[in-house]
């Protein structure tokens, strides 16, 4: 199964740390990345245990990282941003949380020894990944047997024109966007890698347009009102794409997923 890569890939890392850069403030009360409900269900899917050591990769303002703490003996949060890292060291001192630290880095080329982990998350980083196959070999890598993969991330539907316009409209949205993939791919791409499956579990959100309009230059933004606007009924209805308080709504799909190493 080849890598989702684009013929520009090489610079999907800087142009990510363009982007994420600039939006590194915003990532602190993003009520996407801040969400009880489905940090709680990525820490229950990573089963944490007193004595793990732990990585949370493209932890961004490192919210995962933070939910993890209280549950291992020790967790490094890894981003390719440094504004993202300087904002997570902040909340970091804020919430007190001496078991964390953070790290500059690839996930394309994690700075750890193999087999050295307990536990690995990945939370709303992996649609950004170059090379997706590469990116989860570096997980099962550094990860010893028996040891833990809890991802959560945006997904796309089974249906080809479904996946190919949620696809279009996150990339519209931020031009770092690889992928986001359909349950079913992310099964194979795990097995691939050498992790046995334990979960796939897609959801939606049901969420408003300028969810993907903000800071977006005004010919993307233009583009994204007019897939919104022009989706065919049977797209409209299979993604309950409305209007209300004068704005559009439709459901973004989702999925979180566990993994673990064969013993």
């Amino acid at each position: 199964m080849p890598d989702h890569t684009t013929p520009d890939a090489a610079d999907k890392g800087a142009l990510a740390r363009q982007v994420f850069g600039q939006r590194a403030a915003y990532y602190v009360t993003s009520a996407t990345h801040t969400d009880p409900q489905v940090l709680s269900r990525v820490v229950e899917l990573a089963a944490p245990q007193p004595g793990d050591l732990a990585l949370d990769i493209g932890t961004g303002t490192g919210h995962t990282a933070l939910a993890l703490a209280p549950r291992v003996a020790a967790i490094w949060g890894l981003d390719l941003t440094p504004e993202m890292l300087a904002e997570a060291e902040a909340l970091r001192a804020r919430r007190g949380a001496a078991n964390v630290a953070w790290l500059l880095g690839d996930v394309h080329s994690l700075p750890v020894s193999d087999e050295s982990l307990d536990l690995v998350a990945c939370r709303r980083a992996a649609h950004h990944f170059a090379q997706i196959h590469r990116s989860l070999a570096e997980m099962r890598r550094v990860l010893k047997p028996g040891g833990r993969l809890a991802i959560d991330d945006r997904g796309a539907p089974e249906d080809p024109a479904l996946d190919a316009l949620l696809n279009e409209l996150d990339l519209l949205h931020d031009h770092s966007h690889v992928r986001e993939y359909r349950p079913s791919e992310w099964a194979a791409m795990l097995e691939q890698a050498g992790f046995v499956v334990d979960a796939v579990e897609p959801y939606t959100q049901h969420r408003p347009i300028s969810t993907l309009t903000g800071d977006v230059a005004p010919e993307d933004v233009a583009r994204i009102y007019a897939l919104v606007e022009g989706m065919a009924p049977e797209q409209a209805a299979a993604l309950h794409l409305e209007r209300k308080e004068d704005t559009w709504y439709f459901d973004h799909h989702y999925l979180l997923v566990g993994a673990h190493v064969a013993s």
